[in-house]
């Protein structure tokens, strides 16, 4: 199927109200018409991780709601459904199942055991450094078994989410059931979670190894192709990965964005975020908030060693009650490669810098993804990140209705939603892109498809923007008006 090139909602099923009928209530209500697509974070039975350690993917959380109501929503929006291709819980039936019977267990080679991936059992010095690595331990929990043996198993996130032996006939087969299950719920996008940490391999980094990668992402493709889905493969790391990625065909995301959009509304220069504007790849979703933090990683190169800290440095002056601590191991954060913050309160809380940076998103080619924080311009949530200590729940907020309907008379938010409904709905932009420099601190973004005519035009040190559009029924460009 094809992808409505429309903005696309990212939300947990309990964020937006208490669960999936909430959620659909409040699009319903709300935002009809500023929204073409769904991302509703993993609703599975989950162990760990806010979901992200899926037990079991043929059923949704009872506390959430049911697959009826997923299926309902993915028949109105284009909805992207999660599936951890490195990981399952630990909890989940197949691991647990492994755990008891070891090798007596069906699933006794869908996880990689150090005793068969090494070529002497364990890793030596030499490997270990080897291994990209987002927890400062070596990634691997220590598994007692039924029988009283103990093994390493590789474990590359929390203990609760235990990494998968892709190789395996076993798991290739649980990966198409699940896929195909998904797909049947009327998903139209599965989005391929911690994709690079899959592919691992005695001598490597074990991220992103080819060309072992690219028959994974071939082998995902081809079960998803026949029912008309999409995949899109989630990696926080060097852009030039986007960029391959890009150039065979697949959807990525642009995470390159968020910081190269704070560097140029903090230092008011246009030049880092003109040169990705012009590289960036076309098929791609574009994002400045999601339910991780702020990349970093994916500047390199893009920014300078000098403008990343530059732009941290900014981010903790200039930002809304943020501070380098949410970021360190007092808040659970061994993330090393994001910063934890909204975008709103990255930017001081300021509607006007706020709104520019919004447009710009939707100005930039690809399909643009609003994390629902974000939605509604939300500022750090300081009670949710004390009550945790967890670094990301800084921008997890729960909201309940009620604040949702306050929320929505701001200003700030109501003209972002008009915004958002004028990209989801304006023709030109499933035409052709152009950006040009207007001296050192002004951009203009140009789409153009047949008659239908946008234009960006924005100051990137005065916070300043203006968009005109061809009114055909009118015959001349005219102003858009948020309010």
């Amino acid at each position: 199927m094809t992808l409505r090139n429309q903005i696309m909602l990212i939300t947990y099923p309990d964020s937006l109200g208490r669960n999936l009928q909430d959620l659909s209530y409040v699009l319903r209500r709300h935002f009809r018409g500023a929204i073409g697509g769904l991302h509703i974070l993993p609703f599975y039975p989950s162990s760990a991780d806010r979901g992200f350690a899926p037990i079991d993917y043929k059923v949704v959380d009872p506390a959430f709601g049911r697959y009826q109501e997923i299926k309902e929503l993915g028949s109105e929006y284009d909805l992207m459904a999660d599936f951890m291709i490195n990981h399952l819980s630990r909890q989940s039936p197949q691991f647990r199942d492994f755990v008891q019977k070891k090798d007596a267990s069906p699933y006794r080679d869908m996880f990689i055991r150090y005793k068969d991936f090494w070529p002497n059992g364990e890793p030596t010095a030499e490997d270990l450094g080897r291994i990209y690595q987002r927890k400062p331990r070596p990634p691997y929990v220590e598994i007692t078994f039924g029988d009283g043996t103990q093994e390493k198993i590789w474990c590359t996130f929390s203990e609760e989410q235990i990494d998968l032996n892709v190789d395996s006939p076993t798991t290739r087969e649980f990966f198409r059931e699940s896929l195909e299950f998904l797909a049947q719920q009327n998903a139209a996008i599965i989005r391929l979670d911690a994709f690079a940490y899959a592919t691992k391999k005695p001598g490597t980094n074990c991220f992103f190894v080819e060309p072992e990668v690219w028959e994974l992402l071939e082998f995902t493709a081809d079960v998803l192709a026949p029912l008309g889905v999409e995949i899109l493969p989630e990696i926080h790391e060097h852009y030039t990965i986007q960029l391959k990625l890009a150039e065979r065909g697949y959807w990525v995301y642009d995470f390159a964005l968020p910081m190269l959009l704070l560097h140029a509304l903090y230092t008011g220069r246009n030049e880092r975020l003109l040169n990705w504007l012009r590289i960036c790849p076309r098929k791609q979703f574009t994002t400045l908030d999601t339910h991780d933090g702020i990349g970093v990683v994916d500047v390199k190169d893009l920014l300078t060693e000098e403008e990343i800290e530059e732009t941290k440095a900014f981010l903790f002056s200039r930002g809304a009650n943020v501070k380098p601590i949410y970021n360190t191991t007092a808040y659970n954060n061994l993330d090393v490669y994001q910063l934890n913050c909204t975008y709103y309160s990255a930017l001081g809380n300021n509607d006007a810098a706020y709104l520019l940076a919004r447009a710009v998103q939707f100005f930039t080619p690809g399909i643009p993804q609003v994390y629902y924080v974000g939605m509604l311009a939300g500022e750090n949530d300081l009670e949710l990140l004390e009550k945790t200590k967890v670094g990301r729940n800084i921008n997890r907020h729960y909201y309940t209705l009620e604040e949702i309907e306050a929320d929505l008379k701001r200003p700030v938010v109501k003209r972002l939603v008009e915004l958002m409904r004028f990209r989801s709905s304006y023709p030109a932009f499933d035409g052709e892109f152009s950006v040009e420099s207007v001296d050192q601190t002004g951009l203009r973004l140009t789409w153009r498809k047949g008659e239908y005519e946008a234009v960006l035009e924005c100051d990137l040190k005065e916070h300043d923007f203006s968009i005109s559009f061809w009114d055909p029924e009118v015959k001349r460009l005219q102003a858009l008006n948020l309010g």
